[in-house]
């Protein structure tokens, strides 16, 4: 899917919940969904990743039933309304829900779970030849909050996705449709995810393309005070650079713009020194 000297992506993110941590209810109904979308378009969002459950710490899970009923409309909005080619990617950690997305015109799988809270979305993936965003999260979002220990955090998360990596090949998926992502914020302390910003250039080095999710995250309020999340654009344009020069390929952001300026400007001053 990506290629190690192609431009990194901007991956905007709508989130079709009534309960997500920094924009829960904002754009449940088609029209202010498409309206987001197309303005996360306009602002050089290269792929939409819609998601029905929201997986903030302690969250409550959502059924497959009601994820449909709030994802595949969206879908087929976009397609019939804005884009037929735009890749769109569906944030969930069930199979089914996947399944229906792809049918409908989504292209990417984005599991939080690695395929560990549903084995056959692997199984999906391989199906559909799609690419696969397989996270590291230590626990559930119930849980991972709870405390979270690491003898060392940054080799037992690469070690931990290396696994998953391993079990999506073994479940029929290619290695070139594989995309792996640290999990900030999911399972770690405010330390955890500043030692595994810090350490993104080793896990570039393990070989498959990065995804980072810092967007509006709560580790940024360890260095800044700031209580209102959509406040964080700027602080989390800061990370986007940084992972740009550390040769991540995919940045998920809530505030494109901003995040897109950062992309180009990193990417010109990495590509000046090649």
């Amino acid at each position: 899917m990506i290629n190690a000297s192609d431009k990194p992506l901007i991956m905007g993110i709508l989130n079709v919940t009534p309960d997500s941590f920094s924009d829960g209810g904002y754009f449940n109904s088609i029209n202010s969904a498409l309206v987001h979308v197309e303005k996360m378009l306009t602002d050089g969002a290269d792929i939409i990743d819609i998601g029905g459950e929201s997986t903030r710490p302690y969250s409550i899970s959502v059924s497959s039933g009601e994820q449909v009923q709030r994802v595949i409309p969206i879908i087929k909005a976009i397609r019939s309304h804005l884009s037929t080619t735009v890749p769109i990617s569906i944030d969930t950690r069930i199979s089914s829900v996947a399944k229906m997305a792809l049918a409908e015109g989504a292209n990417i799988i984005n599991d939080i779970s690695a395929g560990q809270n549903d084995p056959n979305l692997l199984k999906v993936a391989a199906e559909y030849n799609c690419p696969i965003i397989l996270m590291h999260i230590k626990g559930t979002p119930q849980t991972m909050q709870n405390n979270p220990t690491y003898r060392d955090v940054v080799s037992e998360v690469f070690s931990s996705l290396k696994k998953s990596a391993e079990n999506a090949k073994e479940a029929g998926i290619k290695e070139d449709k594989i995309i792996l992502d640290p999990g900030i914020g999911f399972g770690k302390t405010n330390e955890h995810d500043l030692t595994l910003l810090a350490s993104l250039d080793q896990l570039v080095k393990i070989g498959y393309p990065i995804l980072l999710g810092t967007s509006r995250k709560k580790f940024f309020n360890s260095i800044e005070a700031i209580v209102n999340p959509e406040d964080l654009a700027l602080a989390t344009s800061v990370t986007t650079s940084l992972a740009i020069m550390a040769g991540v390929k995919i940045i998920r952001v809530h505030d494109v713009k901003e995040n897109k300026q950062s992309l180009e400007v990193a990417w010109a001053i990495k590509e000046s020194s090649n």
